[in-house]
């Protein structure tokens, strides 16, 4: 079987695999990723990869796997708004960096103790893998409980907003000082000074738009570009030019291209393009993604692993329980310990830090660049991957009892008319339960 017979045949039984499972993990009450990602694993080498001799498929599909970072990154910025970070409130901001922070901070120690022997920034980018809350993630489980509407749903998506926001920027920072000739100090600055250099021209451009559109001259810009501009799909193809600039020049300032594509995403709202040319990008877009890059990117994410490393010893199980259970705790415990100290109930409380504690797609994406680099071993990268596995496993099933199961589908839910119960009481909380 000749190289192009072979990456077909592998790209193929990938992606018919991912789809399929996916489609049957959703039906199961699971997330589709979690199929998507044991498609990998079953053709990667843990079981039959080198039996059907796809061992060498991982280096032919690294331009697929660039493609559908770069998409998921983009999707992930396209799910955040400007208005809904200013809308975002002290309280979420509060929730937000809370679960970042603490579980990065602390979670290095934890790194250190159980891999003495790595340098310290692989410390800090293992600990900052297991620190994020995934937006895309989450927001999937709100809408399959019917929550993505009310209140207690969008309150957990602002914190999230803020919780993905600080962690790529830090992701940024540690690029930067990685990249750089090994004073400590002055990589730091040097970092902190790209970072604020590149949010520096997002927010400028935003504030750009921001400034046209309210003295109407924006507006009329859009309507001349639809009028003049004749290539079919062209709201789609400006913004994979923007975004790819967006990508080389954080590229250029050595914060690699997820920044670029993330904050890339933010600048595209129905405000700065229009509401209609907005409506079509974005079904395009998503029929892309989800339709292709993301089964696909989560299925490679799983052929990288090697289960087998895990269970090569005692030690490797304990360390990998060990960071399971660090990864899955830290996010519960802080996010109903917030929650809870801003009035929600316990019942509340307890759904939202499961919630919280749910992996996915941005530290997935982060964990192979990282392996790309080189500062991952393929055992870390397994590690962490089947981290972010379990991690979102557990979040939906430890969630369910406190947010009840999803409502008959004989109508849309709106903000007023549900709230998450406690398992004892089939009466929503007062309206007044969340900031």
């Amino acid at each position: 079987m000749n190289a192009t017979t072979l990456f077909i045949v592998g790209l193929f039984l990938l992606f018919a695999f991912a789809v399929v499972a996916g489609e049957a993990m959703s039906r199961l009450g699971q997330l589709p990723l979690v199929g998507q990602l044991a498609v990998g694993i079953v053709f990667g080498p843990t079981l039959l990869g080198p039996a059907l001799g796809l061992g060498g498929l991982s280096t032919a599909f690294q331009g697929i796997q660039f493609l559908a970072t770069f998409f998921i990154l983009l999707a992930a910025g396209l799910s955040v708004t400007p208005a809904q970070m200013r809308a975002t409130g002290v309280p979420a901001a509060a929730l937000g960096v809370t679960v970042f922070l603490v579980p990065f901070l602390v979670g290095t120690v934890v790194v250190r103790e159980v891999y003495p022997a790595l340098p310290w920034l692989t410390d800090l980018f293992a600990s900052l893998t297991l620190s994020i809350t995934a937006l895309p993630v989450l927001a999937v489980m709100l809408r399959e409980f019917d929550l993505h509407k009310s209140r207690f749903g969008i309150f957990l998506l602002n914190g999230a907003v803020v919780n993905e926001l600080a962690a790529v920027t830090v992701f940024a920072v540690l690029l930067r000082v990685r990249s750089g000739p090994g004073n400590i100090g002055a990589d730091l600055a040097v970092s902190f000074l790209a970072v604020a250099l590149f949010l520096s021209t997002v927010l400028a451009a935003h504030m750009l738009v921001r400034s046209l559109h309210e003295r109407l001259a924006w507006p009329r810009l859009v309507i001349r570009f639809r009028q003049r501009w004749r290539s079919r799909e062209a709201w789609f193809a400006l913004l994979m030019v923007g975004a790819l600039g967006a990508a080389l020049y954080s590229q250029y300032l050595g914060l690699t291209f997820l920044i670029g594509a993330f904050y890339a995403g933010l600048l595209v709202t129905p405000e700065s393009v229009g509401h209609k040319p907005h409506r079509a990008f974005m079904h395009v877009f998503d029929t892309i993604t989800w339709g292709f890059f993301v089964p696909l990117f989560f299925a490679l994410v799983g052929l990288e692993m090697d289960l087998r490393l895990l269970g090569s010893s005692w030690v490797g199980l304990g360390v990998f329980g060990t960071l399971c259970l660090f990864a899955f705790g830290s996010k519960l415990f802080l996010g109903a310990a917030v929650t809870r100290g801003l009035g929600w109930s316990g019942a509340e409380s307890l759904g939202a830090g499961f919630l919280l504690a749910s992996r996915g797609a941005v530290e997935l994406a982060m964990a192979v660049i990282l392996l790309t680099l080189g500062v991952f071993t393929p055992a870390l990268f397994t590690v962490v991957a089947a981290v972010g596995l379990v991690t979102t496993v557990l979040s939906p099933m430890g969630a369910r009892p406190f947010v009840g199961p999803p409502p008959p589908k004989r109508g849309r839910v709106g903000v007023a008319e549900f709230r998450p119960a406690p398992p004892t009481s089939r009466e929503p909380p007062a309206a007044d339960s969340f900031p």
